[in-house]
């Protein structure tokens, strides 16, 4: 029996990351709704080329944006409610292509997809993003040869222990566990988690007790389930769990983005672009045993982004190809996601609740 859908609070403001060379317009900001959810664009602050990935630090009230293109950048803007201040000029990430980014301390992390490296830039005392970056080669390939010919970075997280960062490879087929230099603030290796050879893992998502990391793959619509010890930064793969929905048509690829995970660590979620889905998977029977529990359309076309309110009881999903933005309610018993509604977004990207 399903549960009562409930009503959630969520944040006061919404940041939309976009594809300007798309059509999109740079940075949305919209309203969030307290107790609807729904969102409602107020401002969209421009200047910066594909700011197609954020990162906001809540307590000290600065968003960060990559600039997805040859000549990767990234800028800060201090963030006041709907209004956006820039803090200084984009600076070079010294890669190309940066497609996620993450705070780490005193250091903003970037990784750079197109030249496969990630980049680790110093933070002033306003939050600002200065320079030169220290960056970190990545090195290896995988068996597709269209997408997997180079390294390709595509994700850099820190663990919950904050004393490692985790950072995807497509092109390897692999995860690297990084540290940071306390002195230089450099990102170098400490160990490497192979996965499955053409898998192309491209996001990663921790389960709330910091101990399991879901990582998901992009040319296979898989979830690899691996165990996190953060004393010795140890990644171990222990299982993986197909979240493809049932038959895609002829010539359409599942092609994952992004997974999420609930607060109470009950549900993880995943978008599936190409098939147009967000698949719902239980966590009952343990953070290490997740299964496919239903799943729905995503409201839109090629669902690239996928954020939960802080409350678990919100879902809201970036539609790149169709420009809109969805949010769906989760129901509290299992976790299926029921619409709720929608707004337009040109080539949305990313979504970040204050």
């Amino acid at each position: 029996m399903k549960g009562t859908f409930m009503v959630y609070k969520s944040g006061s403001w919404a940041y939309i990351g976009s594809f300007t060379s798309g059509g999109g317009q740079g940075i949305t900001v919209a309203s969030v709704d307290p107790g609807s959810g729904a969102l409602a664009p107020v401002s969209t602050v421009g200047g910066l080329v594909n700011p197609s990935w954020l990162a906001l630090d809540r307590a000290a009230g600065v968003l960060y944006a990559v600039g997805e293109a040859e000549s990767g950048e990234v800028a800060a803007f201090r963030a006041r409610g709907p209004e956006l201040t820039p803090l200084g000029r984009p600076v070079a990430v010294g890669g190309s292509g940066p497609t996620h980014l993450s705070v780490a301390g005193r250091r903003l992390l970037t990784a750079n997809y197109g030249s496969g490296s990630v980049s680790s830039l110093p933070l002033g005392e306003d939050g600002g993003v200065a320079g030169p970056p220290a960056v970190l080669p990545h090195e290896g390939s995988g068996p597709d040869p269209e997408r997997q010919g180079a390294p390709h970075a595509h994700q850099v997280l820190p663990d919950p222990s904050g004393h490692w960062v985790l950072t995807t490879d497509l092109g390897t087929d692999s995860v690297r566990i990084c540290a940071l230099d306390a002195r230089s603030g450099a990102v170098r290796v400490h160990g490497e988690a192979g996965l499955r050879a053409g898998s192309g893992p491209r996001h990663l998502a921790f389960h709330p007790d910091g101990t399991v990391v879901y990582v998901l793959h992009e040319l296979e619509p898989l979830v690899t389930v691996c165990r996190w010890d953060a004393g010795p930064g140890r990644l171990e793969p222990l299982s993986e769990v197909a979240v493809a929905d049932g038959e895609a048509p002829e010539g359409v690829r599942p092609c994952p983005s992004v997974p999420a995970v609930s607060p109470d660590g009950r549900f993880l979620w995943t978008a599936v672009r190409g098939v147009d889905a967000l698949v719902t998977l239980s966590l009952a029977d343990g953070p290490e045993k997740p299964r496919v529990a239903g799943s729905t359309g995503c409201g839109g076309v090629w669902p690239r982004d996928l954020v939960v309110d802080r409350a678990g009881r919100g879902l809201y999903v970036a539609n790149e190809w169709s420009g809109n933005v969805t949010w769906f309610d989760a129901d509290p018993l299992d976790g299926a996601l029921r619409r709720r509604g929608a707004v337009e977004v040109p080539a949305a990207a990313c979504v970040v609740l204050a």
